[in-house]
């Protein structure tokens, strides 16, 4: 018994972490008890040595001294400033009015709006809630077919998973040991082509089905010619202004993504105090869900970063390796398996659990295979945004459900009794969009120049061979998750 537990330690406590998750324990104390568990029967197999946990402390000061992750709090806190502030609702109205003479009008509306409100807010909440409160009642209204309307808008709120400024890129950053402002520009490609590809779902669905996505009446299209043009103009602005102080300086080298986010909470704050919507109560109400998301991104954190000691410590790395390497088909076989893994993971999990579980597993086999960790992490960030549109389990279907009616209702406008939206039709209009974040990661994976054509290849060789030569130098030296040989890469 005590050869088989030395000799498969690593598999065995991946496959407790399995059991762990399954059995609905948080993520973060999973991590962290399977990594005490094992560690210390691991001592006392005489396979580690009682200074590997000497070493813990020192990794989590070493996540908290991160500037980096400093990035999610900032990103967090615009997202919902921006929500509360009034400029989805600006936004939905005006680009509604702006396309409401074609078919399926409001649809597309809906789109661009999701893809404006990633590049300002970043926060997927935040803009399915939005578009959910905002446009739905009036997709309803007007004949929308129901499993149209809750598809589009989920899926449109799931952009702020890929567009920059988004949150999980700064995740894969970190996890991969990649520069964020890299990850960014390598997502933004992707993520628009993933908005054109919505717009032409919703194109073909006009073509074949006209009624399921009709053209606003005109007695609901309050604004016209000048004032139309106007109004767009004004609506637009803010947030164009906001996505260049944002992202521009990102891009363009002058801020760091962490400088760029200050930058995007501070204008998000000038924006609700300009509309006049800024209050104590708003304040609070951002601060307390930033604290929240913050400390839960921390935590599941720290305890990944006691996971992964005892893990690698037990050979699960070299396990992982071996186990992925020998797959037939070379680098093809590993990204088909890796992203099916992914796929069928997502079912259970959401973009941070698998980000933190199964990426520091990953990124070191995908390097050795010679893929680039930046197309390697927007190809993972892709995939991950199915978790939030798998039925029946997606965060994007659930927070639709909390704000789509539950019961048939009176509409305020004309006064008819409009139908209830159903769970089922949540889920089945979630279903062609889900379909169409599958044909994107083959995208990707077909057409790598997507992501790698706008980055900088000198930078990127550079940045990996420095990277290798520090490992090979000082293997384990560091202080946080990846050492500080990779904090130094990053910055």
């Amino acid at each position: 018994m005590t050869a088989f537990l030395i000799a498969n330690m690593a598999p065995l406590m991946f496959g407790a972490l399995v059991v762990f998750l399954l059995m609905g324990y948080p993520v973060a104390f999973a991590l962290a008890a399977n990594g005490i568990i094992f560690g210390l029967l691991g001592m006392e197999l005489g396979l580690l040595n009682s200074q590997l946990f000497q070493a813990l402390p020192e990794r989590v000061f070493g996540i908290m001294r991160n500037d980096t992750l400093l990035a999610i709090p900032f990103f967090t806190f615009m997202g919902l400033i921006l929500e509360r502030s009034g400029m989805a609702e600006d936004l939905l109205d005006t680009i509604g009015q702006l396309f409401g003479p074609i078919r399926g009008g409001l649809a597309y509306a809906v789109v661009f709006v999701g893809a404006l409100l990633a590049a300002t807010t970043g926060v997927v909440a935040a803009s399915v809630i939005s578009m959910g409160l905002i446009s739905l009642p009036i997709m309803l209204r007007y004949g929308y077919d129901r499993r149209i309307a809750t598809g589009v808008i989920a899926a449109s709120g799931t952009l702020a998973q890929i567009i920059p400024p988004s949150l999980v890129l700064i995740i894969m950053a970190d996890q991969l040991g990649r520069s964020v402002g890299d990850m960014y520009a390598g997502a933004f490609i992707p993520g628009f082509v993933l908005t054109a590809l919505y717009a032409g779902y919703i194109f073909m669905l006009t073509m074949i089905y006209p009624k399921a996505a009709p053209a606003l009446p005109l007695e609901a299209r309050s604004l016209r010619g000048m004032a139309l043009i106007i109004r767009s103009v004004t609506c637009l602005l803010p947030p164009l202004v906001l996505i260049f102080l944002v992202l521009g300086t990102i891009f363009l080298g002058i801020a760091t993504p962490t400088e760029g986010g200050a930058m995007g909470a501070s204008g998000a704050l000038i924006l609700a105090l300009s509309k006049r919507k800024l209050s104590w109560s708003l304040l609070k109400q951002a601060m307390d869900t930033t604290a929240k998301l913050s400390t839960f991104v921390l935590f599941i954190l720290v305890g990944s970063t006691v996971f992964g000691l005892v893990f690698r410590g037990v050979d699960g790395d070299l396990w992982v390796e071996h186990l992925l390497t020998g797959l037939p088909g070379g680098v093809l076989g590993f990204l088909i398996v890796v992203n099916v893994l992914v796929f069928v993971l997502a079912f259970f999990l959401d973009f941070f659990e698998l980000a933190f579980i199964l990426v520091p597993l990953l990124g070191p086999v995908a390097e050795k295979l010679g893929i680039d960790l930046i197309w390697f992490g927007v190809l993972l960030a892709v995939n991950m945004q199915t978790s939030f549109m798998h039925p029946p389990f997606g965060f994007a279907l659930f927070y639709l459900r909390s704000v789509a009616p539950r019961s048939d209702y009176i509409d305020k406008i004309t006064n008819k009794m409009t139908a209830k939206v159903t769970t089922g039709q949540i889920y089945w209009g979630a279903v062609p969009f889900v379909v169409i974040q599958v044909i994107m990661v083959g995208l990707v994976i077909a057409f790598p120049n997507m992501v790698t054509g706008g980055l900088d290849k000198t930078k990127a060789f550079d940045a990996s061979k420095i990277q290798i030569e520090v490992q090979q130098e000082d293997y384990g030296g560091g202080t946080g998750m990846y050492g500080d040989d990779e904090e130094k890469e990053k910055k």
